[in-house]
């Protein structure tokens, strides 16, 4: 026990509990990291698993002092032939002192982002800034720039297998897990949850609206977002959990994956189909290097440009007042690679409101041509599938009405081309 478990060290009859499960293993013993590493290349070359993600991943980096981002089982991992090549993904926390340590982890390991889903989850309820959203949009920089790490060391993510699904996030304010049986006690109870005006299922349509356009919401912002995406399988056609955010126990209805919703709820199965077409067809929205907001001397391209409903660049006063609703307007000029030199991408517009009412917005010159520029719309979580929002070309300075609680994207139009959604028909 003394090599392959931390011991208290005045009484080493005890575990340090660093997991919350009673003990921790010692990955600071070198017989400990050969071990654990000997079974992860069984798993890679055997099993052909392509990537591991570990929970609770800041005690694969304690050493007796506390973490160390060089520790000797992270060093391992990026040297070793085999584990340097897949997917190494932490949950950056730990229940020991000094467990929260995302941001820290070294390139090579990406990172469930826990503040992504809380600043995405509190923008549209209304309790979080623009100013805190904005950050979250372009890949969490001001977390994961640092060390040589890339957009992808950030894991999106808005629901995961703790806590509740996305239906239940825009239909329930409380957990309900009087089934776990005990007294609706466990799981957590502060979900960052809004139920849209009533407390579960409900037959009222306003009500049932809101939802749908809420999970649009959450979608639409966690795929089109520079990082990596993690969608919680079911969340893709409405699953729920009837309100249970600890399902951990129940091997039954309320943890199972219905698979007939998935033609019950087909327009959202869709809707999430022409995010992830969007997402790959076009390269900005998933770049491999940090975009920035000040401008690129050497290119003369500011990459990311944040605008507000007068279509002019936010201001201080802008993101002080709330910045409730903003756009994100990325520069497809945006240097691609360490070459200093324009790619030569999309520009695009990305528009969120979380106003319980409609903005007017002046949609703003871009380009090198800012007076001939023209906008494509592509996207409008207003409606329920994508080829019910018409695409419509606008002119640069045309004012588009933003409805409340809505998410959408435009494209600057440089050439003909054939419709987008053509391509899902």
């Amino acid at each position: 026990n003394a090599s392959y478990y931390r011991l208290i060290p005045e009484q080493k009859r005890y575990y340090i509990n660093d997991t919350g499960t009673g003990n921790t293993l010692n990955l600071s013993h070198p017989r400990v990291i050969q071990m654990v590493t000997d079974s992860l290349r069984y798993w890679v070359q055997e099993m052909h698993v392509d990537g591991f993600r570990f929970d609770l991943g800041t005690i694969l980096a304690r050493e007796p002092n506390g973490f160390d981002y060089r520790s000797g089982f992270l060093k391992i991992c990026s040297q070793d032939p085999v584990l340097a090549g897949v997917k190494l993904i932490a949950e950056p926390w730990d229940c020991g002192p000094g467990g929260y340590q995302m941001g820290e982890f070294p390139p090579g390991w990406a990172e469930w982002n826990d503040k992504y889903r809380d600043t995405v989850r509190d923008y549209w309820r209304g309790e979080a800034t623009g100013g805190a959203l904005a950050p979250r949009l372009y890949g969490s920089a001001d977390i994961f720039d640092r060390y040589g790490r890339r957009p992808q060391a950030s894991i999106n993510f808005v629901t995961a297998h703790d806590g509740f699904t996305l239906n239940d996030l825009v239909s329930y304010n409380e957990r309900h897990n009087e089934a776990n049986g005990e007294e609706n006690r466990d799981g957590h109870a502060h979900n960052r949850s809004w139920n849209c005006g009533a407390e579960g299922p409900t037959e009222d349509a306003a009500v049932n609206e809101l939802r749908g356009r809420q999970m649009r919401n959450f979608l639409a912002t966690l795929l089109l977002s520079q990082g990596t995406p993690m969608l919680l399988a079911g969340d893709e056609f409405a699953r729920t959990q009837r309100g249970n955010n600890n399902a951990y126990c129940q091997d039954n209805k309320i943890s199972w994956v219905d698979w007939t919703l998935a033609e019950l709820n087909l327009a959202q199965v869709r809707f999430v189909q022409s995010l992830t077409a969007l997402r790959r067809r076009y390269p900005i929205l998933r770049r491999n290097r940090f975009l920035s907001t000040v401008v690129n001397e050497a290119i003369g391209v500011k990459e990311v440009t944040w605008v507000n409903p007068t279509g002019a660049e936010m201001r201080d006063e802008d993101w002080d007042n709330g910045g409730r609703c903003f756009g994100m307007l990325l520069d497809g000029r945006a240097q691609v690679t360490g070459i200093k030199q324009r790619g030569q991408d999309a520009t695009m517009l990305l528009i969120v409101n979380s106003h319980h009412d409609v903005v007017p917005f002046t949609l703003p010159a871009a380009g090198d041509d800012e007076a001939l520029a023209r906008w494509t719309l592509l996207l409008d979580t207003q409606f329920a599938e994508p080829a019910q929002a018409a695409v419509n070309e606008y002119a640069a300075g045309d004012v588009y009405a933003v409805t409340a609680r809505s998410l959408l994207l435009f494209k600057l139009k440089l050439s003909p081309e054939a419709p987008l959604w053509s391509e899902q028909r």
